[in-house]
């Protein structure tokens, strides 16, 4: 681990403790809710990393994997009476083995064919979540209005009545996968990923075997995205196919990690700030609200009222927008953008 690693993971671990002290200070739960939101959009991120960031097999179809966490979550406990927290192992499960029945078919694929493959997978687990009625409620959706208490032995730990066991839950899966992160970054399956990502031809010509390699980092990404999948499934408390298995939600998911940086440790945390502070100022008209402030548009004018009216759900175009500025003046994200800047300086001095 380099010099430069063990000072953000100091930060990392300053944070975490300062994270994990908030909410007995904090009684506004809608900054509860933002900080989740953050932890959910930092996992997802940091998940599709493995596969898309160091093995360099650009998916748009995680939002299966999501989708069979928050299913299996929500079916086993409404049909069941299985508790979410232990329901949610079970699309962990079912993720791994869609993993390697993908893995085995798709990654014969390259490049662009790789790309569509995947979106085609996520199209089909969502037609088949919107037809299968008697297991999914089709279009429907499923509402689970109240979770059981989480108890060990007469102990209740929490009976979920509050935000701050979602906060703690949320912290300890973003903590987990950058665990996870930073060990395939420095461990031999890293290297063979990052090797594969630079050229799939020179790798296998070093014995490196393809396949079995990126099916490992699929496996791995898989299953922290159903977690992640099942998490968010019993905080929201509903799910239906067009919020759970949309390309809508693949493409957020790159988004985090194309604006924080791509193959990096922590990259998906600074993307994750920046997605779900835009996404609550456009659902919230802030964003309007500063572009009146700041005197560009008059608020009575037609420009003004057409922005009042519809940004707020133009999320996808803008998130188009800034990916390719992202991809035009800052390549490597965020975090190279501020590497590349702190090198300038260093060579300046």
């Amino acid at each position: 681990m380099t010099f430069a690693n063990k000072m953000a993971w100091l930060f990392v671990l300053i944070g975490a403790i300062l994270l994990a002290i908030v909410p007995p200070f904090v009684q506004n739960p809608y900054i509860l809710h933002i900080m989740i939101l953050f932890f959910m959009n930092a996992a997802l991120g940091a998940s599709w990393n493995i596969v898309g960031g160091y093995a360099g097999q650009y998916s748009l179809g995680h939002a299966a994997f999501y989708g069979f966490g928050a299913y299996a979550s929500l079916i086993l406990l409404t049909k069941f009476g299985i508790p979410p927290w232990f329901g949610v192992w079970g699309g962990v499960a079912l993720g791994w083995v869609v993993a390697l029945i993908v893995g085995m078919i798709c990654f014969r694929l390259r490049g662009p064919y790789f790309v569509l493959a995947s979106i085609a997978v996520a199209e089909i687990f969502l037609i088949a979540a919107t037809n299968l009625d008697s297991i999914t409620n089709g279009g429907q959706g499923i509402l689970a209005t109240d979770l059981p208490p989480l108890k060990l032995g007469n102990w209740v730990v929490s009976d979920f009545s509050s935000k701050v066991p979602y906060y703690y839950m949320g912290l300890a899966l973003v903590l987990v996968t950058l665990i996870v992160t930073q060990w395939v970054d420095s461990s031999k399956l890293g290297y063979r990923l990052q090797a594969i990502r630079e050229d799939q031809d020179a790798a296998e010509s070093l014995g490196i075997p393809l396949s079995l390699n990126k099916n490992i980092a699929l496996l791995l990404s898989a299953g922290f995205t159903a977690l992640t999948g099942g998490f968010a499934a019993f905080y929201v408390g509903f799910i239906d196919p067009p919020t759970t298995l949309s390309i809508d939600l693949s493409i957020s998911i790159v988004l985090v990690v194309i604006i924080g940086g791509i193959g990096t440790i922590f990259g998906p945390l600074i993307g994750a700030v920046v997605v779900v502070a835009l996404s609550e100022a456009l659902r919230s008209n802030l964003l309007v609200q500063g572009i009146f402030a700041m005197g560009l548009v008059k608020p009575d004018s037609a420009t003004g009222s057409f922005l009042s009216e519809q940004l707020s759900h133009a999320h996808v175009l803008i998130y188009g927008v800034i990916v390719v500025l992202v991809i035009m003046f800052m390549p490597q994200g965020v975090l190279g953008f501020v590497r590349k800047i702190s090198r300038h300086k260093t060579k300046g001095a």
